[in-house]
Parts: C-alpha cells; sequence; structure tokens
C-alpha cells in the first residue's frame, strides 16, 4: 500500500504560480499505472486535473480548464509527482488531490489510493 503526501499549496495573487508535489511512501508509483490530480471547491463535486502515466512513456493528459497552464511531471528517483501550476485564475481556488491508481484515466473510481490534499487559494 502506498501513502501519499501533498504539499506546496498556499495563497496566490490571479496570473500567479505554485508547484504541488505529490510524495510516495511505503510503495513506488511504478507499482501503479498512473497518478492524477484532482481537486474539490466548496459546494463542488471533485474533478480531474490532470495526469500521468507512472512507468514507460510520460505520456499525460489533462482537464481542458487547466491545458496550456498546468504541466504534470514525474520525478523517479524522488518517488513524486508535480503539478507545475501557472497564470493562476481565482477559479482553480480548491482542495488538490493527488491519487495513484490503475490508468490514466479522468475517473476518480480508477484512483484506489489518496492523499490528504492541499489548499490552492488564489485571489483576484
Amino acid at each position: 500500500q502506498v501513502q501519499l503526501v501533498e504539499s506546496g499549496g498556499g495563497l496566490v495573487q490571479a496570473g500567479g504560480s505554485l508547484r504541488l508535489s505529490c510524495a510516495a511512501s511505503g510503495r513506488t508509483f511504478s507499482s501503479y499505472a498512473a497518478v492524477g490530480w484532482f481537486r474539490q471547491a466548496p459546494g463542488k463535486e471533485r474533478e480531474f486535473v490532470a495526469a500521468i502515466n507512472c512507468v514507460g512513456l510520460f505520456s499525460t493528459n489533462y482537464a481542458d480548464s487547466v491545458k496550456g497552464r498546468f504541466t504534470i511531471s514525474r520525478d523517479n528517483a524522488k518517488n513524486t509527482v508535480y503539478l507545475q501550476m501557472n497564470s493562476l485564475k481565482p477559479e482553480d481556488t480548491a482542495v488538490y488531490y493527488c491519487a495513484a491508481g490503475r490508468s490514466r484515466s479522468e475517473r476518480s473510481e480508477e484512483y484506489n489510493y489518496w492523499g490528504q490534499g492541499t489548499q490552492v487559494t488564489v485571489s483576484s
């Protein structure tokens, strides 16, 4: 079983940047097919943000709302997945979660293990 810990959240002005980290312990990310980032804003359902393969090619996919602004990457040596967020908007405000699962899917049901989340707040 893997434990996931997110970090890097905080308060930033619109147009600013943050880099989130998802560190794994217990098992390496290579034990799973993919790692995804999801987010949940107050009063809204959890939504997909981005995902990356854990082995082989660094294939990625993104939600339309973040394409061109967010970049997901992984560092196998550090057993960490990152989410670089640029040109942040107030609507990006949410708790961001990373998750490890069996496919690079936009469906949260495909992910078995979840972190506790990190708060991102973007002020206008």
